[in-house]
Parts: structure tokens; sequence; C-alpha cells
């Protein structure tokens, strides 16, 4: 338990290398997964690893060793973690809990919020126009999900960059990329260190959402206009849509997709290259990654059962 037991707590420091280096070189589908499931399982070890360090100072205080029939002072003797340790373990313990839990309240809230909105839009083939000059359109979830796009928007470009637009923000909706980037999100609330994973799902989730539509209209380079086009109009012309406000929620930085999210020249440069392919190397490095995670943090756990047992007490 010396060594194994910060391992995960180190690995979440290597993350933001290999964030960049997924999201630029894997196909987006997969970089979304293999980014959100390193986000969900380095929190979710990290925390353990805290939680695990917390409770080597707690079975120290007389009276809850006395309640788990161990003794104080053989916990003090064998103990392999400095109190210090882990009594900043137990803060950082607290306070990833506290803001994982606010995180998922805010995150609740705005999911039942926009799909009470898009349950109230009319919709035609779930399209729905809003009259609003301001450039806008974003994908809103919901039983069944919008997706809305203003006036301004539909002024903007022409019609096939409409059928470019909506093949875009249709691609978020059937892949749930909001449930991509709010788990993403719940990890890096956890883990601060763990931010970059989810500022690089928010990046391959609208490059999975491009390549959708380029999929679907034949034409990657017609779909890079389309994507340059609209994201410089949203620039040029701020939001005033009431409607944009729930998306937001839900999404976190993804307000309207095509329009504003995402660093663009980034999106625009892939798509005007050849696709990416699935690069087994990264995604196995990855999995290793992650697999070392979750074993250390078992052989952590199984090091601080052996330690309660040899200081029982009775």
């Amino acid at each position: 338990m010396r060594v194994v037991v910060y391992l995960p707590l180190l690995l979440s420091l290597l993350a933001p290398l290999g964030a960049r280096r997924l999201s630029e070189r894997c196909e987006p589908r997969l970089a979304t997964w293999l980014l959100t499931v390193s986000s969900l399982v380095l929190a979710a070890t990290g925390t353990l690893s805290l939680g695990l360090l917390a409770a080597t100072g707690l079975v120290r205080i007389p009276l809850l060793a006395a309640l788990g029939h161990w003794s104080a002072h053989g916990a003090q003797r064998d103990d392999p973690t400095e109190l210090s340790v882990a009594l900043l373990a137990s803060l950082l313990l607290c306070a990833a809990v506290v803001t994982a839990a606010r995180m998922l309240g805010r995150r609740a809230h705005a999911l039942a919020a926009a799909a009470l909105d898009a349950a109230c839009m009319p919709a035609r083939d779930g399209l729905v126009v809003v009259d609003d000059p301001a450039p806008d359109a974003f994908a809103l979830p919901g039983l069944p999900g919008r997706v809305v796009v203003s006036t301004g928007m539909l002024h903007t470009l022409d019609a096939s960059e409409h059928d470019i637009l909506l093949a875009h923000e249709r691609a978020h909706l059937s892949a749930h990329h909001y449930a991509f980037v709010a788990l993403a999100q719940l990890g890096a609330a956890t883990n601060p260190l763990l931010r970059p994973l989810a500022t690089a799902v928010g990046y391959t989730t609208e490059r999975w959402a491009d390549e959708s539509a380029a999929a679907a209209t034949g034409d990657r380079a017609r779909v890079a206009r389309t994507v340059g086009k609209a994201a410089l109009a949203a620039r040029h012309s701020p939001t005033r849509s009431r409607l944009a406000d729930a998306a937001l929620g839900v999404f976190g930085r993804h307000r309207g997709p095509l329009a504003a999210a995402g660093p663009v020249p980034r999106r625009v440069a892939a798509l005007l290259t050849p696709p990416l392919g699935r690069h087994p190397v990264l995604a196995a490095a990855t999995a290793a990654v992650l697999l070392a995670a979750a074993l250390s943090s078992a052989e952590a756990a199984h090091d601080l059962h052996l330690l309660l047992e040899a200081i029982g007490a009775g």
C-alpha cells in the first residue's frame, strides 16, 4: 500500500498527455469512448485511493478503532501512511464527493429542463425552427430530442448546407453525445486533473458529428466549409435564443455544436484530410493504463484489508 495506492493519482497527472493524442490521432467515435471511459475509471480509482488513505487515518482514532474492534496503537505502529497524508486525503475526498454531487444535481436539473422544453416544442421530423435573427443551431436532448435552428442560421446557409447542419445536429442526438460529455465532466468534477479529458471529449463529439455529416452527404470539403461558415456567422452575431440555455445546461460548453463549440479550425482541418483510423496502439495503451489503475486500486484495498486484520483487537 506504500506505493500502489498512489498510482491512480499519478496516472491522472498523465491524462493531459494522452487526451490530445487520442483526440487528434484516433477515429472520433472510438476516441470519445476511450476518453470518457478513461475519465470515469481514473476518477473512480483516484477517489478509491483517497478513501483508502483516509481510512488509514480513521483507524488511528481510538473511538473509531473500538467500533471496528481494531487496535489504535497497532494502527499507529503498523500503518504505512503518515497521518498528515491521511488527513489531506480525507479533505480531498470530501471535496471530490461534494463537487461530484453538485455536478450531478446541476446536470440532472439541466437534462430535465431540456427534456421538458423538447416535449413542449411542436416539431416536424424532429426539427424546430425558432424566429431569431441570430444564427444558432443546437441539439436538445429529450424523449424525443429536438434539433433547434434559428431563422438567422437558415438564412446564413444555403440549401445544401442546411442538410449538413441537420445531419450534424441529428448525429448529436442519435449518438447521445450529451451523455458522453456529461460523464466526462463528472470525472473532471471528481478529479480536477481530468479536466483535459472532459475538454477532449467535447472536441471529439463534435468531430464525431462532423464525420457523420460527411458520411451522410459524401462531401468532406463541403462539410468543412459549412462548419467554418456557421461558426463565423455565430461568432459575429451572439445568440439571443431563450431555448439555447437548456442545451447549454446539458452540453456544458457544447452550446450550438456547429455554431460555437469546439476548436473550429482544428475541426475544419481534420475534415480536409482523409478520415482517421482506429489506431490500435493508442487504444491498447489506453486500456493498459486503465487496467494498471484498476489493479493498483484493488491491490491497495487488499493491503488495507490485511492491515485491518493485523491490528484486530479481538
